[in-house]
C-alpha cells in the first residue's frame, strides 16, 4: 500500500516536469522572436503655403454729430377773402396798441395776464403802425361758452366749440381753436381781456373771475378771420371782433359754406354765410329769427342783451402781423 507521501511527490515531479517544459518552450519562442520597434506621438512643425491677410491703409466712412440750422415753416392759419379760403402766414409776435396800463375795472393783475390786450379798446388811426389792415375775427358766439375751449363749459377735447339745437349737438369747426388747445392757431394771445366777458361773469354771479383768472379775463376764444384783400407782404393788421349768434352763417373753414341748422325767417338761411366782409356788412343790420331760436339759454347773448341782429362788431387793440399770400387750397 502506498503513502500519501509518496503521492504527493509524484505530483510534485508531474508538476516540475511540466514547467520545465513550458520554460523550455518560452526560451526558444523568446529567442527565435524579431526585434519589436515602437512608435511614439511626437509634434513637429509643418511648413505648408497658405493665404494671410494683409493689411493696408483705406479710407472707410466715420459718423460725428454735427449741428446743424434746419429751416422751420412759419406758423400759419386759414382766412376768407370774397368767399375764397386762404392761408396766413405769421410774421411776427402779436403787439397791443396801445398798450393799455387801466381796464374796466380798474384791475392791474388782469393788465399783467392780458399783456395789455383788450377787446372793447380801439385805437385812433394815429395809433396804429403804418399801412395797418382790418382783420375780422369771428366768433361763434351762438355756442355759447364752449368758445373759450374748456371741455367743462360744452368744449369738446380738441378744443372746438359745440353747439346744440333740438337735442342734437353739432361740433363747430374753426380756424383757430380756442387758445391753450390742441386747435389753436400760434402767435396769438392766450387770455385776454373785455368788458363784455366782465358783464357775462356778473350775469352768471361771478365776481371773482374764473379759473384763477382776473375778472374780465378769459382764453382766447375760438375764431375765423375775414380779410378784404391779399396781399404777399407782411403787414399788420388790427382785430375787430364780430359775434356770430347765428349759426346758420358761420362758415366751415375748409370749404367756406354755411349750413342751414336752425329754423330762419329768411327765404336763404345761409345767404349771408361768413365768409366775406360784404356779407359781415349785411348780417350786421339784418333781422333773423335764427339768432331767437338758437340762443336759448346762451349766457352770452343773455348777458350783452339779447341781440337782435346776426352779428355783433367790438374793436380791439390786439395787432398782428401776417401776410395772406394767394393761396387758395379750397375754392368755393
Amino acid at each position: 500500500m502506498s503513502s500519501k507521501k509518496a503521492v504527493s511527490n509524484v505530483i510534485f515531479a508531474a508538476v516540475t516536469i511540466i514547467l520545465v517544459i513550458v520554460a523550455a518552450i518560452g526560451f526558444g519562442l523568446y529567442a527565435t522572436k524579431a526585434p519589436v520597434t515602437k512608435y511614439v506621438n511626437v509634434t513637429q512643425p509643418v511648413y505648408v503655403n497658405k493665404t494671410v491677410p494683409v493689411y493696408v491703409n483705406k479710407t472707410v466712412p466715420v459718423y460725428v454729430n454735427r449741428t446743424v440750422q434746419v429751416p422751420t415753416a412759419e406758423p400759419s392759419s386759414g382766412a376768407f377773402l370774397n368767399g375764397q379760403v386762404i392761408t396766413f402766414d405769421y410774421a411776427a409776435q402779436f403787439s397791443c396798441t396801445p398798450a393799455l396800463t387801466q381796464f374796466f375795472p380798474n384791475e392791474t393783475q388782469a393788465n399783467q395776464v392780458a399783456m395789455g390786450c383788450e377787446v372793447g379798446a380801439a385805437p385812433s388811426s394815429s395809433q396804429l403802425p403804418p399801412r395797418a389792415a382790418p382783420v375780422y375775427v369771428v366768433v361763434p358766439a351762438f355756442a355759447g361758452l364752449s368758445i373759450f375751449g374748456v371741455q367743462k363749459l360744452g368744449a369738446n377735447p380738441q378744443g372746438f366749440p359745440v353747439f346744440t339745437y333740438n337735442n342734437q349737438s353739432y361740433t363747430i369747426l374753426t380756424q383757430c381753436g380756442a387758445a391753450a388747445t390742441e386747435s389753436a392757431c400760434a402767435d396769438h394771445m392766450t387770455y385776454i381781456y373785455s368788458p363784455a366777458f366782465t358783464v357775462v361773469e356778473k350775469y352768471l354771479g361771478i365776481n371773482n373771475g374764473v379759473f384763477g383768472l382776473p375778472e374780465g379775463v378769459l382764453p382766447t376764444p375760438a375764431h375765423d378771420h375775414i380779410v378784404t384783400f391779399s396781399t404777399n407782404t407782411s403787414i399788420p393788421w388790427y382785430i375787430v371782433v364780430v359775434l356770430d349768434f347765428n349759426p346758420n352763417i358761420f362758415p366751415n373753414p375748409l370749404t367756406g359754406q354755411c349750413q342751414a341748422i336752425v329754423p330762419s325767417n329768411q327765404s336763404d338761411p345761409t345767404g349771408l354765410c361768413l365768409n366775406s366782409y360784404q356779407n359781415v356788412q349785411k348780417a350786421m343790420s339784418t333781422y333773423d329769427s335764427a339768432v331767437m331760436n338758437a340762443n336759448q339759454n346762451n349766457p352770452i347773448w343773455e348777458a350783452l342783451g339779447k341781440p337782435g341782429v346776426d352779428v355783433i362788431s367790438v374793436p380791439s387793440n390786439m395787432i398782428l402781423y401776417f401776410s395772406d399770400p394767394m393761396v387758395y387750397p379750397y375754392p368755393s
